[in-house]
């Protein structure tokens, strides 16, 4: 049997054009999920379950099955165990060839290393936006004058973290952060 997976790493993106091509490629069972490939991917799981002697396993690309090569690899490993195939439709893999299984490691090797660069410069960016004095990452959720009177409640001691956190109506990390920013005390002493 051949199964075909299909991921997204958003709900905003869509499987579309990984199912169909999936479909022209033969896959009668396609497995799909939208989450990030670093998170807990139960369809995955479930598909290398159902995998026995013969059956080929394809995805669209390489990315879409693992983050890095070192998860790839722990994959494909998972689905030789169990005498199944393995095939991208966008790169040149077939796992039954030992050229294949090179091509494998090498184009594994280059999305990593282009993930990689991506990261850089990603965070080249974010580090230059700091500069400037742009604010990367979530608002706060509280304003200045909040986290003033949170320190100051905090440091008479009449108060815990989740005490604070019930009455400015936010989570407990919310209100550690607010106080660590202030005291950087060790963590042993934020409880």
């Amino acid at each position: 049997m051949i199964f075909g997976y299909a991921r997204v790493s958003t709900t905003e993106q869509d499987t579309a054009l990984q199912i169909t091509a999936l479909k022209l490629a033969g896959a009668k069972t396609i497995y799909q999920e939208k989450t990030s490939s670093v998170g807990a991917r139960p369809e995955l799981r479930k598909m290398l379950g159902c995998l026995t002697k013969d059956d080929c396993v394809i995805v669209y690309k390489l990315d879409r099955l693992a983050r890095s090569l070192k998860d790839l690899l722990q994959i494909l490993e998972q689905v030789e165990t169990t005498g199944a195939k393995f095939r991208s439709l966008t790169e040149p893999i077939d796992t039954v060839t030992p050229a294949g299984k090179l091509m494998l490691n090498i184009l594994g090797s280059f999305a990593e290393f282009e993930r990689s660069l991506i990261r850089e410069r990603a965070m080249a960016g974010q580090k230059e936006a700091m500069k400037a004095g742009k604010h990367c990452g979530r608002p706060r959720t509280l304003t200045d004058e909040q986290e003033n009177d949170i320190n100051r409640l905090y440091n008479q001691g009449f108060y815990s973290l989740a005490n604070l956190a019930q009455i400015f109506s936010c989570s407990p990390s919310v209100i550690k952060r607010t106080v660590y920013r202030v005291q950087k005390p060790s963590s042993s002493s934020l409880r």
